[in-house]
């Protein structure tokens, strides 16, 4: 079996070294460490996986970022993926999810013809889960989230949901949106070979005259959320340790601060 799967990834600010812009109130990503969002991961991994059960399969990957969002490309063909497509223009900077998946559905109907989506649930820099079911939602394709386990059988798939108070069992049909949590699966390296044949590969840039979309529908001016404000939160302080010979005495030391300070009477 031949399938298409399009895997939606994105490149997030390392989360040790997240800068904010005052003004704007948008994570500042030039010049800082970038990585493969986690989830993405895991749904760049589901996908590999069933190329490995059916070498035919075909993958391509889409992000949308800065040009240096082409170095998560080169990351995930190096795993695997057959091809990578950026989606990149100053018109689409600081696009909400409401305008990220407006510009990704219009990247997904250009490369045309697919049997499954994945992503992965959420993004580390903005923890909003949307980006995913709003791409489902535009592309009119049936969709499971927070996808923990995952089967095919023709053109049916089997998932487990996970939820807050245990897992639903759900079959879908072909073609259809999946977004990945890290209990699907543990992602897989690079290859040593796949990242010689990786940096080989042209890796096109759509933007939005390529995409064709109507510019009020993307960009910062387009994006219907309004960031009330962003910060980086303050450094705690460092912890105090207790040093005594005896774990009687560390608790009895430790009894006696928390005490003092009333956190407990």
């Amino acid at each position: 079996m031949a399938l298409k799967i399009i895997v939606c990834a994105k490149q997030v600010p390392d989360t040790n070294e997240v800068k904010i812009d005052p003004v704007k109130n948008t994570l500042i990503r030039e010049g800082v460490p970038s990585i493969l969002n986690h989830d993405d991961a895991n749904a760049m991994e589901e996908a590999l996986t069933i190329k490995d059960m059916y070498p035919d399969t075909h993958i391509t990957v889409i992000t949308m970022g800065p040009p240096q969002a082409k170095d998560l490309l080169i990351e995930c063909m190096a795993m695997g993926a057959d091809e990578g497509i950026l989606v990149s223009d100053r018109a689409l900077g600081g696009s909400d999810t409401w305008a990220t998946s407006n510009a990704l559905a219009a990247a997904v109907r250009k490369i045309g013809d697919y049997d499954l989506i994945f992503a992965g649930r959420q993004a580390i820099d903005g923890d909003t889960a949307q980006v995913g079911p709003q791409l489902a939602e535009k592309l009119d394709i049936p969709q499971v989230t927070y996808v923990s386990e995952f089967s095919l059988n023709g053109r049916e798939v089997t998932v487990k949901r996970a939820l807050e108070d245990g897992y639903e069992l759900i079959k879908i049909q072909l073609p259809c949106m999946l977004t990945a949590i890290k209990e699907l699966n543990t992602p897989r390296y690079m290859s040593i070979g796949g990242i010689f044949d990786a940096v080989k590969h042209e890796i096109p840039t759509w933007g939005a005259k390529e995409l064709a979309i109507d510019l009020d529908t993307v960009g910062l001016e387009a994006s219907p959320t309004n960031v009330f404000r962003s910060f980086t939160p303050a450094a705690k302080g460092k912890g105090k340790m207790l040093e005594f010979d005896t774990v009687q005495e560390t608790a009895k030391a430790l009894l006696g601060q928390l005490l003092e300070k009333h956190v407990i009477s």
